[in-house]
């Protein structure tokens, strides 16, 4: 196993922001003028109709749900919408994808741009920052559905995600009835789309208006594996690419470990993400505190 990893926390680049936001591009619409939609072209974005399309959500993801779908015409910018505070930005150029080369004068979001602003304005505090990975693994995650589960158990305001192994790089809002809003690529507006379960979709969260009381750990490092079970040549589970708070229900004495300076031969064991890590990766003494030991 091999990672890199830094014991401070770090704030994320702009690079790892704007990479973990992109899908590979399907149709380019053509004739899109580089500048802000206009009243009449977010009109017309807006007839899907964008709105709570399910009962029983949250006030506070239904107010998340009304607050992207306010942005309805806005341009897909890569890289918009991570500035200081929520809200649009003019973008930048993805060097891997021609449709971005007017983004920089296009104010709009990307993805997870659009997914920060909807949550800041539902609960009044920038709980969201970051790329559409770190929202996905959010100490603000109150329950994750599997991509075999489908929309079944999903409500407004849910946080659709499509990646793999490297982490995701798509996230989108769920509206109910097989509806999502989503900021999708650039030479498109912030739209409603059809809801995509096929390719990499990787599952969905939900998110709560606080911090997740069950989150009472941190991870630290980049890049850190879980595994099935607590050894690291058992298969991987998830990525976290940088300090993520975790839920830990029991620790084990298992496979020893020697990574980065450290060894160490308990494990925890994530209940949101059926895995185990090493303590290595978890900030604390070797054994930690108060966590019971795995029966």
């Amino acid at each position: 196993m091999h990672h890199t990893f830094a014991r401070a926390r770090r704030t994320l680049a702009a690079a790892g922001i704007l990479a973990a936001c992109a899908i590979v591009p399907t149709a380019q619409l053509s004739g899109a003028a580089p500048h802000m939609a206009t009243a009449a072209t977010r009109a017309a974005a807006a007839a899907p109709g964008c709105d709570v399309l399910a009962p029983g959500a949250s006030a506070t993801a239904e107010a998340a749900v009304r607050a992207a779908c306010s942005q309805l015409g806005i341009w897909y910018t890569w890289g918009g919408g991570h500035g200081p505070q929520p809200g649009a930005t003019y973008g930048q150029v993805d060097p891997t994808d021609p449709a971005s080369n007017d983004d920089p004068h296009r104010l709009g979001f990307d993805c997870s741009g659009l997914v920060r602003y909807a949550y800041a304005q539902a609960t009044g505090q920038d709980i969201l920052a970051g790329n559409a990975n770190s929202q996905y693994y959010s100490s603000h995650v109150t329950a994750r559905f599997s991509a075999a589960q489908g929309t079944g158990p999903l409500l407004p305001g849910d946080l659709m995600a499509w990646g793999g192994d490297n982490g995701i790089h798509h996230i989108a809002v769920y509206l109910g009835a097989g509806k999502m809003v989503e900021a999708r690529q650039s030479g498109t507006h912030v739209m409603v789309s059809d809801v995509r379960l096929g390719g990499d979709y990787n599952g969905a969260v939900r998110i709560g208006g606080g911090s997740n009381q069950s989150g009472n750990f941190s991870t630290w490092g980049t890049d850190v594996w879980t595994h099935v079970e607590p050894s690291t040549t058992s298969a991987r589970v998830n990525k976290f690419t940088g300090p993520t708070r975790v839920k830990i229900s029991c620790q084990k004495h298992a496979q020893l470990v020697e990574a980065d300076g450290y060894r160490n031969d308990a494990w925890s064991y994530l209940p949101d993400y059926r895995a185990w890590i090493t303590n290595i990766y978890i900030q604390g003494p070797a054994w930690l505190d108060g966590v019971p030991t795995c029966a």
